[in-house]
């Protein structure tokens, strides 16, 4: 995701403090080896097992992951009368996967005659993420998305002073904030409980799923979502465990006396 959005070298807008320019067109295509097994569960059955799998990255997309067609089990597929066209890719054909009774529809896509700069996707066919019922990464099963290996998430220990007011409500005030740089993202600081106001706060029903961070839930006010916990986070976010995190375009959080912007 890092090198397709926000600022990176195949976003929509690379920065200009660079020595070198990218000779070519507006949307950019880069295809490299991902380089662990990968694994597509659909209805009990695996539908794709490679470990020759290519992570393409696309301006202004997430990476998507294509499997070689002899890591797909074709005898799963089921070919569709739907198609698409990508200007820098060319016409797509689907299948869908059925295993039993379900059927996931037009669950897989692939480019047999790709255009002549993309000609590399030929004889290569992703899958939605969404329409299968697990997915793998080695022996670890993956939620949201595969991790794109150029994204980070950094975790520090910090000094700011932060306030965060919901109204003129006063809901967390904290000097020893943990700072969350995640690339293409803007920073978030996440706060100590004994910091925060929990009991104007209540949890709500939101989750949401992060590859990078885990699962998080929610806590609100007023039928409101105003920040979020990783309770249980991965690897590289250990060190928010339990923290909390309020959205600035819910609350207003001040960080040193500057208002962070509401995105």
């Amino acid at each position: 995701m890092s090198l397709t959005i926000a600022d990176g070298p195949l976003s929509g807008r690379a920065p200009d403090t660079t020595n070198y320019e990218l000779n070519g067109p507006a949307h950019n295509l880069l295809m490299h080896p991902f380089p662990r097994r990968v694994r597509a569960v659909f209805g009990g059955e695996t539908v794709a097992d490679t470990m020759r799998g290519m992570l393409l990255h696309e301006t202004g997309l997430l990476p998507q992951l294509y499997f070689p067609e002899a890591d797909i089990r074709a005898e799963l597929l089921e070919p569709t009368e739907h198609s698409t066209h990508c200007p820098f890719k060319g016409d797509a054909s689907y299948r869908s996967a059925r295993v039993g009774d379900r059927v996931a529809e037009n669950a897989v896509w692939s480019y047999p005659r790709p255009m002549p700069a993309a000609s590399w996707l030929a004889g290569y066919a992703a899958i939605y993420w969404d329409s299968m019922d697990e997915w793998w990464d080695e022996d670890e099963r993956v939620h949201g998305h595969l991790r794109d290996p150029y994204h980070r998430v950094d975790v520090r220990a910090s000094a700011r002073h932060v306030r965060v007011f919901d109204g003129d409500q006063l809901v967390a005030d904290a000097d020893r904030p943990f700072l969350l740089s995640e690339t293409g993202l803007p920073n978030r600081f996440y706060l100590r409980r004994e910091d925060v106001r929990t009991d104007l706060l209540r949890p709500t029903e939101t989750r949401t799923v992060c590859p990078y961070k885990g699962t998080a839930s929610y806590l609100g006010r007023d039928g409101r979502d105003l920040a979020w916990s990783y309770e249980d986070p991965l690897d590289d976010a250990v060190k928010i465990t339990g923290l909390v995190c309020f959205d600035p375009a819910q609350a207003t959080v001040e960080v040193d006396g500057e208002r962070l912007p509401a995105v």
